[in-house]
């Protein structure tokens, strides 16, 4: 079953006079429960793809489709009810707020959406329990390593539930051993809570802990490659063949 499917969508940025076409014509599908990453080179369009189909952005022109709803024809109160309901997002930067706690943090998302209090809670330690800073909880942002804020931020995108997490270069800001284990904590969900996750990454150490990884270039699907029964090392050293074909390297629209 496909949870997102993306036809035949554009986006281009500026005039008429001036205009650069950043998306050409794209179509993509995304599979129940996967976890996909998004890669190519620098310009080849990742971030934007990853803005239109999480709805930050919107196309020029086409459909997408998440969960049997049309979110690309939605406004943007629908929009936000949406994504309330059914998304949640993991940033490079973490965007948590330095003046709440850990746990206010992550017990945003439940705020806006009127959990009851009881579930709220068991939710959380649920949650903070599985990610490894239950313990973090009455700490603030800038009492807390890169590695911690990631999580506190992952644990901020699966609380209430949603359908589809979109994730924008989650690693990028963390060493080596924080990046690790945090693309690990997201296997471990993605596979226990069968959310589905689409990850924007120019790293294939990252890429090689998905299921999928799907390659953009010059705005148009590429090529794509499966993960299958593969080793994470086997994935991996596929992942680099292809990047190096493609010139990956980070910074892109």
């Amino acid at each position: 079953m496909f949870i997102l499917e993306a036809k035949n969508i554009r986006k281009s940025y500026g005039s008429k006079l001036n205009k650069q076409e950043v998306i050409k014509g794209l179509d993509l599908q995304l599979e129940a429960g996967e976890f996909v990453s998004i890669m190519g080179a620098s310009g080849s369009g990742k971030t934007t793809l990853l803005n239109v189909l999480s709805s930050i952005d919107s196309i020029n022109s086409g459909t997408i489709m998440i969960e049997g709803k049309e979110v690309s024809a939605m406004k943007e109160k629908q929009l936000a009810q949406f994504r309330k309901h059914h998304l949640g997002f993991i940033f490079q930067e973490y965007h948590l707020l330095d003046t709440l706690t850990v746990k206010e943090n992550i017990m945003l998302p439940l705020t806006v959406t009127k959990v009851p209090r009881n579930e709220a809670e068991a939710r959380f330690k649920s949650m903070t329990e599985e990610l490894g800073i239950y313990e973090l909880k009455d700490k603030y942002p800038n009492e807390i390593s890169g590695g911690q804020k990631q999580r506190t931020s992952a644990a901020r995108a699966f609380i209430h539930n949603p359908s589809m997490i979109f994730a924008d270069e989650p690693t990028g800001a963390l060493d080596s051993k924080s990046a690790s284990d945090l693309l690990q904590k997201l296997t471990d969900l993605n596979r226990s809570r069968q959310t589905t996750i689409a990850m924007v990454t120019h790293d294939p150490v990252a890429a090689s802990y998905c299921s999928r990884v799907i390659f953009i270039k010059d705005g148009q699907l590429y090529t794509q490659l499966y993960k299958g029964t593969q080793t994470q090392q086997a994935f991996f050293q596929d992942v680099m063949k292809t990047q190096a074909v493609l010139g990956g390297v980070p910074n892109e629209y």
